[in-house]
């Protein structure tokens, strides 16, 4: 199997063309997309040999959604095939002072209803380095919370290093949900990806003297959210994206890894958005893909961040940049010049 593991759900993605609202819409653009899936295609973008796990309906939707990831070369040999649907979710772009939209349609999907007994972990972690998932997965119900627990336990049974983007997602769950699933999968982490609302809607872990809102972000603030993280889940490394909203088109955009009691501050973005969804997962699949390439810390945290600020260019999820594209911005050129 791969060296790097991803698992949890891809959906088909609706969204009106351009900015257009869901009313003013008569047709939506179709792809195909999810939090783990996202990460898979940008570490397979990025040369590395990256396989995604899920379950799929046994249909032509289900296939276009296999052919898609393979389309941009994801490993799919270990995604189970049954259910009866694929989810969906419709994207409303926002731009200025109007925010994007999400409405989720994904009650009852394939991996919604799957069992612990769809997946051979001993399979699937053949000759697996990396194993990551998101607080998505376990937010579906059913069977979803056991069967990432079941992976993460297979994962430190082979020495497998496991990555965790908390992802909360008040449409899934309640925060009291998420703290009880979540604290039971956290002790098997290495690696914890969050920002300032996920560790507070979690964990009830503040960022003091912070307010995204107004786009105040207070650095020291952040380093006690992870010393906090590390403290009661010991964790090897934690991960913080800081976004700064100025609208829904223009947002400043870093990133910390704190490891070793010391923190390592990207330098800061200021992003004009084409499109933001994903952007979470591409700074995981930078972080992973420097963490596997024995990037120091302050190097990793500069390619992660490089690589997210990029994927906010990028129409849909996937992550569609170089390794020279990400390199050549983390090491300042910023400029946006045309390369001829």
């Amino acid at each position: 199997m791969a060296n790097i593991v991803t698992f949890g759900e891809i959906m088909m993605r609706l969204n009106p063309e351009g900015y257009l609202r869901f009313a003013q819409a008569s047709k939506f653009e179709a792809s195909f997309a999810g939090g783990e899936a996202n990460v898979a295609a940008s570490l397979a973008n990025y040369g590395m040999d990256a396989a995604y796990v899920t379950k799929l309906p046994n249909n032509d939707i289900g296939q276009c959604a296999v052919n898609e990831l393979r389309r941009f070369g994801v490993d799919t040999r270990c995604i189970v095939r049954g259910g009866s649907r694929l989810g969906i979710y419709f994207v409303e772009k926002g731009a200025s002072q109007r925010a994007s939209k999400v409405i989720y349609d994904r009650a009852g999907s394939s991996i919604a209803l799957a069992s612990r007994s769809d997946f051979d972990w001993d399979k699937i972690f053949k000759d697996t380095k990396w194993f990551h998932f998101t607080g998505i997965t376990p937010a579906l119900g059913g069977e979803n919370p056991d069967i990432c627990l079941d992976a993460c336990k297979a994962a430190k049974d082979r020495g497998i290093t496991v990555s965790c983007d908390l992802n909360f997602r008040k449409k899934l769950w309640s925060s009291k949900q998420a703290g009880e699933t979540m604290s039971k999968l956290m002790p098997f982490v290495d690696v914890c990806v969050g920002n300032e609302e996920d560790a507070s809607d979690v964990f009830g872990i503040k960022a003091e003297n912070t307010n995204i809102q107004e786009g105040k972000i207070d650095n020291s603030g952040y380093i006690s959210v992870a010393k906090q993280l590390t403290e009661r889940f010991g964790f090897k490394k934690v991960a913080i994206t800081l976004r700064g909203s100025i609208s829904a088109s223009d947002n400043e955009w870093a990133g910390m890894l704190y490891e070793g009691g010391k923190a390592y501050f990207s330098p800061k973005y200021k992003v004009h958005i084409v499109d933001r969804v994903g952007g979470g997962d591409s700074f995981c699949g930078g972080l992973i893909y420097a963490e596997l390439e024995n990037y120091d810390a302050q190097k990793a945290i500069n390619f992660a961040v490089a690589a997210s600020c990029l994927k906010h260019t990028i129409e849909h999820d996937f992550n569609l940049v170089s390794v020279d594209e990400v390199t050549s911005l983390a090491e300042g050129n910023a400029s946006g010049r045309v390369q001829r």
